[in-house]
């Protein structure tokens, strides 16, 4: 049997047998600055530290005139003039393996869960490599995310990017944590980037359950965690989902919430020095988010990476920098609204603002042609239903309003769905089908009527 040599190059990769040692010369907020080190960005270096024998390890994220600019991935009390500083060698990578499988781990790879050290033995490079778009198989083949507004009206491809943008307190986490315990991929990997540290045990515990984490790897930086870590989070989750996805295995990403890996940004930005544009957010952020997103997506391996990206949309503005960017890259959204969300409607998805727009390539014609006739007579309803509403409308006047105003107790009964019921891909296709089939039956109208003279 061939031995693995695998990880013994990897270590030989990130040995460097000269080291050079640098000094620290400034300490400005969240940024070290020091001299006599030749590294590039990316390189890990270690900091000394007092109080600490380890040191502090950080990253290097610019330079300044002569000078190296270094964040740390912890604390930078105990930093003192002069400090030596290492390079580490290498870029960055994470370990990766099948070990990571039920486990839950920090925005660096170490394990939060209690369970023991990880069994990796391979690594990949944290920041990802290039791929040829068109070595990409196209997408074709639907994914079960055990939503049914979702899998019904929103069909998501195999490899698809979606994004699900509401305001705060809407119901982002509760759809993913649905998302997550439901779909059918084989791996599920969760990001949770900027969150608050509660959430992170309710999540594992209430959300993805025993079962649920026996198939998932968690990702957990939370919101009190220094901001490099916090971008490093949703890198190291998109790692993992690569390697599993090289794997042959379909995986479905999700990141919650890419608002906040956008807010690490800035912080990291603005603190070395780059010039603020919209809203404070640097160049920089608007860099990140297209090389994190491309990422996802099917591969030659047959395996696919199917990424769910929440954002958090500030004051319930769509329109919100990283919202109208977030957009322009992904392929497909889903919008909650308060609206929704205040008649006790869940999940809050408004069909008419949301769009998949790779649903038309994975679904049957006739899939297609009942969404398409679902979403017309609520579009027709939601234009009329102020006169509705004050009863300015008269029966009779008009037969499509007439018939989207029967039919809109379906419509809503269809949308609305249980936390903890999951509707399967087929179920929700064929309950859509029957649905606007009895709809366009005459005698439904009819039924209808007799029922209100009665």
């Amino acid at each position: 049997m061939k031995p693995d040599l695998a990880p013994y190059f990897n270590h030989l990769d990130q040995t460097d047998l000269a080291q050079v040692h640098g000094r620290v010369v400034d300490v400005i907020g969240l940024v070290v600055e020091g001299m006599g080190v030749d590294a590039p960005t990316g390189t890990i270096c270690r900091i000394e530290a007092n109080g600490t024998e380890e040191g502090i390890r950080a990253e290097v994220v610019g330079f300044r005139s002569n000078r190296i600019l270094l964040m740390p991935y912890g604390e930078v009390r105990g930093i003192r003039p002069g400090a030596r500083i290492t390079p580490q060698g290498g870029r960055a990578r994470a370990a990766v393996g099948e070990g990571l499988l039920g486990r839950v781990i920090d925005g660096l790879g170490r394990p939060l869960d209690g369970k023991g050290p990880l069994s990796c033995n391979r690594f990949y490079p944290l920041y990802g490599q290039g791929t040829n778009p068109l070595d990409r198989p196209r997408i074709s083949q639907p994914v079960d995310v055990g939503v049914r507004a979702i899998n019904g009206l929103l069909t998501m491809g195999k490899g698809q990017r979606l994004g699900i943008f509401a305001g705060s307190g809407v119901g982002k986490s509760t759809l993913l944590s649905m998302i997550a315990r439901n779909t059918s991929a084989d791996v599920s990997v969760v990001g949770l980037i900027g969150e608050r540290g509660r959430e992170v045990k309710e999540f594992i515990d209430r959300d993805l359950g025993r079962e649920g984490l026996k198939r998932s790897v968690v990702v957990a930086a939370t919101s009190d965690q220094p901001p490099l870590i916090r971008m490093r989070g949703a890198y190291l989750a998109t790692t993992v989902a690569e390697y599993f996805r090289d794997q042959a295995k379909d995986v479905v990403l999700m990141v919650d919430s890419m608002t906040r890996f956008s807010m690490a940004g800035r912080e990291v930005g603005l603190a070395v020095g780059e010039p603020p544009t919209t809203k404070g957010y640097t160049p920089s952020v608007f860099a990140h988010l297209p090389k994190i997103l491309e990422r996802a997506g099917t591969s030659q391996s047959g395996g696919s990476i199917s990424g769910v990206y929440t954002v958090l949309v500030e004051g319930d503005d769509l329109n919100d920098p990283i919202a109208d960017a977030m957009r322009s890259i992904l392929d497909g959204h889903v919008v909650l609204t308060r609206q929704l969300a205040e008649q006790n409607h869940y999940p809050a998805v408004d069909v008419l603002k949301s769009i998949s727009r790779l649903m038309p390539d994975v679904v049957t014609p006739e899939h297609g042609a009942s969404a398409q006739a679902f979403r017309r007579l609520l579009a027709v309803y939601r234009r009329n239903e102020d006169l509705i509403n004050i009863g300015a409308y008269v029966k009779g006047s008009n037969p499509e309003i007439d018939r989207a105003l029967r039919m809109m107790p379906e419509f809503n009964a269809y949308l609305r769905q249980p936390v903890d019921l999951p509707a399967r891909l087929e179920e929700a296709v064929t309950r859509l089908s029957v649905l606007m089939a009895e709809g366009d039956r005459p005698e439904a109208a009819q039924e209808a009527k007799a029922g209100e003279e009665a």
